[in-house]
């Protein structure tokens, strides 16, 4: 009988090969060899790759039997996830082989801007001894700040438990009860930035959170201050970064991960190179033994479990198992639905019911759960959000979900429902249906307000008193900022008079206008939607 073919297109550990074991046939390619990888994959079932084989819808064409590409690493920038999923070929990659080694570096940073340790090192080596040059600060009794409070997050905070440091931290997805679990003090950003001795960024890069750290939190910190950033390129405004810095505004800080990579001459981060008071490392957050082979033996484990047919847990496009093809195109809806639903809630989700009404009732749907999980985790945690690991991000956040199954829908063929309760002690309920014979994912309903709105990639919702006006008001100030509205519904008011307006736009809102939209409007809801394809 013959084994199927594992194609391995960059050096993976030995340890990676045993995990595989005998059951297959493995090749080896040189994935950078463009003509040598796509003649390699015409009858691979499997590709396990790094970062530097490209996986895009050409490799994909040029593998007919390939069942699963497997990326032995955290990132997957280099594989086209839409061309893999639309050919039916699973994605897999190691979402938590490298959280010990970042939050390690992370410690790494901290210690080395507080003791000045490179700087020390490179004077001594050069042949000095200065030793007053280099008077640094102990961490013991210090406050550190932490932004996002994910895996690597958790776990800079139990390292840093260690040293007798005050840990406070601002994530506006962790509940009291997660954070008290942590040993954690929430706070608000502002306050968090203006307490803390070191601050350490953790927070996933979308468009929320680009620049998150800029020139007004870093203005806002205290002058002996540091920041550190080993999460994502972006997250500090490397140009307000690099002001601070110069200007004394803050004492140092320490990078790993920059906005160009590597940074290039005509880029902000090059000038953050030449700077006394910064630590820089070249993206080496995963740079370790152990976070390699756990990378390679992890995907093995993945591939084996896919070419065998049973669940992947570390599956980034597909569910796993058997969908029914009544069910399937409601996954996506339904994944929107989730980021829908985490843009709009105005504080921590505590607990979440999951509604199915309609024809879909006679069918499992439980894939719904999943997709509603990874729809509202996909932009509020650092990690790749899976099908699989989704609802391990809503156990470590004690978050309770419910799947509620109806064939009662008296408006809707199928309607799918998610209603959360919310740590501030209010419940969200945004609604969404599959529209026509296109089926067209809509969102239907928000708090009991009645809209059909196609999703779409921007929106803008705001609820605010009904009066004349308000259509005319926010219509310019979008326009004189160049911002076409493409679409716009606005549902009638509710018993406090009270309208709410959902707008399509064709870019995203700067937040400056948002701010300044909000303000006019007088909305006591007010959210900008950013939707990432499902």
């Amino acid at each position: 009988m013959t084994k199927p073919v594992v194609l391995i297109a960059e050096e993976l550990s030995p340890a990676t090969i045993d995990a595989l074991g005998p059951d297959f046939d493995v090749r080896n390619v040189d994935g950078t060899d463009r003509p040598a990888l796509l003649a390699a994959l015409a009858d691979a079932q499997a590709v396990l790759v790094r970062s530097a084989t490209k996986i895009d819808a050409e490799a994909l064409a040029a593998a007919p039997s390939l069942k699963v590409v497997a990326r032995a690493g955290v990132g997957l920038d280099n594989v086209d996830i839409k061309a893999a999923t639309t050919a039916g070929v699973m994605v897999v990659n190691a979402p938590t082989s490298n959280v010990i080694s970042a939050a390690e570096l992370t410690v790494g940073h901290i210690l080395s801007l507080a003791r000045h340790i490179p700087a020390a090192h490179a004077s001594l080596a050069g042949g000095a001894w200065k030793r007053s040059s280099f008077t640094g600060t102990e961490l013991y009794e210090k406050t550190v700040g932490i932004v996002g409070l994910g895996r690597i997050g958790a776990l800079v905070a139990e390292r840093l438990r260690a040293f007798g440091v005050r840990v406070v931290g601002f994530d506006p997805y962790v509940t009291p009860a997660r954070a008290q679990h942590l040993q954690v003090e929430l706070l608000s950003l502002d306050d968090l930035v203006r307490e803390s001795d070191f601050i350490t960024v953790h927070m996933p890069k979308t468009p929320e959170t680009a620049g998150m750290i800029g020139a007004a939190q870093l203005s806002a910190m205290k002058p002996t201050a540091f920041v550190v950033n080993v999460a994502r390129g972006g997250l500090v405004d490397e140009d307000a970064l690099y002001m601070a810095l110069t200007t004394g505004e803050i004492a140092g800080a320490g990078l790993d991960v920059f906005s160009s990579e590597p940074p290039t001459e005509d880029s902000p981060a090059r000038r953050l190179l030449d700077l006394p008071n910064v630590v820089v490392t070249p993206h080496l957050g995963a740079s370790t033994e152990e976070a390699q082979e756990k990378a390679g033996v992890s995907v093995a484990r993945s591939v084996k479990l896919a070419l065998e047919g049973d669940l992947v847990p570390d599956a980034v496009n597909v569910a796993g198992g058997v969908i029914d093809p009544f069910v399937r195109p409601g996954i996506a809806l339904v994944e929107q639905l989730g980021q829908f639903f985490a843009a709009l809630a105005p504080s921590a989700l505590t607990s979440l019911d999951i509604e199915v009404r309609g024809e879909l009732a006679a069918y499992d749907v439980s894939v719904y759960r999943l997709a509603a999980l990874k729809g509202i985790f996909t932009n509020i945690v650092s990690e790749n959000v899976s099908y699989v690991n989704a609802p391990l991000f809503a156990e470590q956040r004690g978050i309770e979900t419910r799947m509620i199954v109806e064939a009662d829908s008296p408006l809707y063929r199928n309607i799918t429902i998610l209603r959360g309760s919310l740590s501030d002690g209010s419940v969200l309920t945004v609604a969404g249906t599959l529209a026509g014979t296109r089926m067209v994912p809509k969102v239907v309903a928000i708090d009991g307000y009645e809209i059909e709105v196609p999703i779409a990639r921007h929106h803008v919702v705001m609820r605010y008193a009904d009066r004349p006006g308000i259509v005319a008001i926010y219509g310019k100030k979008l326009g004189d900022a160049q911002i076409n509205i493409e679409s716009l519904q606005v549902a009638h008011p509710d018993a406090t008079g009270r309208a709410l307006s959902v707008l399509t736009v064709d870019k995203q809102v700067p937040d400056e206008i948002l701010q300044e939209l909000h303000r006019t409007v007088g909305a006591d809801l007010f959210q900008r939607i950013e939707i990432t394809e499902a």
